[in-house]
């Protein structure tokens, strides 16, 4: 059978209407997708008000956790913009409260990371402060058109600046190669959408505010990734800046003699036992300040003192849940030396990769079948 002219046209017809009709079915997943993630960013920044950002994890930096918790309440507001936009149809985004938002989260997070890079507890001086607060103030002024791209360009510096700053760690790169990694992923996104910032006039409508829920929701995801690589990753970061920021302070130091009395200490006196033992507390039973004996377990063991104390209680714990095995987990842990049973299980998931329990349950059966 001939097909007709007249019948091809309507088969055009049908292919282009099904294309059109296929626009708006994406652009509902993605609108879905995005009011998950949106969901997800507002529970996360909960999380990580109580537990990521306790004073305890910050008792040296308290600028930046100030300063982190400014974060994750800007971008947990903006989420919450964006969900009125796209489910509400809400224009939240207009107001002069989301453009101060919009305009907190890059120097937040600059200011945020300061103290942690650059081993200093304040950031900055008065009239820097102030240059940086600026463009929040002027804000709520702005319109949309020239708030976008502003509020991004202006990211896109604080972008350059603080790869700059974490550029001075890379001799820690080995150390840190899986936290890098997602925190590098976090600057591909956030570099993406500083672009996509500066052409949202040129998008269709509500696209821009889709793909930017979408990319906050990706970056909630990745840092609680990175935490759960290393939930005292703020800590480590902060110890291992101080080392590489300041001169060599083991000029004067026989850092192998050194290095057998802290084994010393560790192995035959079990000072890790003690819960509150700190670095300054071990620098001066060694005879070190803090900067000393920092850069020696940094330079000579290859991780901050953190890391190290946590592996050594760790390993301890190791041998005992095995050695003892009526012994409750519990109190494994507060004999090595941690003070709550989320630190045990936290530091022993970070090292071991599984939980205490499922550890001497392992070892158990290996045992067995030997």
């Amino acid at each position: 059978m001939v097909e007709s002219e007249s019948d091809r046209r309507i088969d055009r017809r049908v292919g282009l209407s099904s294309r059109f009709l296929a626009f708006p079915r994406k652009m509902a997943v993605m609108i879905s997708l995005a009011l998950l993630l949106i969901g997800f960013s507002v529970v996360s920044a909960l999380l990580l008000t109580v537990t990521h950002f306790r004073k305890a994890n910050y008792s040296e930096q308290p600028v930046a956790r100030n300063m982190g918790l400014s974060l994750v309440a800007a971008l947990a507001g903006l989420q919450i913009a964006h969900w009125g936009w796209l489910y509400l149809d809400r224009t939240w985004i207009d107001t002069g409260l989301y453009r101060m938002l919009l305009f907190t989260v890059a120097p937040a997070f600059w200011a945020f990371s300061q103290p942690l890079l650059k081993a200093q507890t304040f950031v900055g001086s008065n009239s820097r402060t102030i240059i940086h607060a600026l463009p929040i103030a002027i804000a709520p002024w702005l319109g949309r058109d020239l708030a976008l791209p502003l509020a991004f360009v202006i990211g896109a510096g604080y972008l350059l600046a603080l790869a700059r700053d974490i550029h001075h760690l890379r001799m820690q790169r080995d150390e840190y190669a899986q936290e890098i990694v997602l925190l590098g992923t976090i600057f591909v996104i956030a570099v993406g959408v500083a672009l996509l910032g500066v052409l949202q006039t040129h998008l269709p409508d509500k696209l821009f505010f889709i793909l930017y829920a979408m990319a906050i929701g990706l970056a909630f995801l990745l840092v609680q990734m990175a935490l759960g690589l290393r939930p005292q990753l703020s800590v480590e970061v902060a110890e291992t800046a101080k080392a590489s920021y300041q001169n060599s302070t083991l000029t004067r130091v026989d850092c192998p003699a050194m290095l057998e009395r802290l084994a010393g200490l560790m192995d035959g006196e079990r000072i890790y036992e003690n819960s509150d033992l700190s670095l300054a507390g071990l620098a001066e039973r060694l005879g070190l300040s803090s900067h000393q004996l920092s850069e020696l377990v940094n330079v000579h063991l290859g991780k901050n003192f953190s890391r190290y104390l946590r592996e050594v209680r760790v390993a301890a714990a190791g041998r005992m849940l095995c050695a003892e095995p009526s012994a409750s987990v519990l109190s494994v842990g507060l004999r090595v030396g941690f003070s709550a049973q989320s630190n045990f299980y936290e530091a022993f998931r970070e090292i071991e990769g599984m939980t205490p329990g499922q550890y001497r349950k392992l070892r158990r059966k290996g045992d067995i079948r030997s």
